[in-house]
């Protein structure tokens, strides 16, 4: 599966979980969190203050 800005948390979380790692090693500690399962992969980043384009190259290699 390919993720772009779109994708959200909870999708990722659920068709990779191995990239769980990913977005923890990158910031974003509050994958459990119930609204954090709706957000895009964009709006995560944005509120962690991170560039979605890097995440999106990690996230899809």
């Amino acid at each position: 599966m390919d993720f772009n800005k779109d994708t959200l948390i909870g999708e990722i979380l659920e068709k990779a979980p191995e990239k769980a790692d990913i977005l923890i090693e990158i910031g974003m500690h509050c994958l459990g969190c119930p609204s954090s399962q709706m957000e895009t992969l964009e709006e995560a980043c944005e509120v962690h203050g991170i560039d979605v384009n890097e995440v999106l190259e990690k996230l899809n290699k």
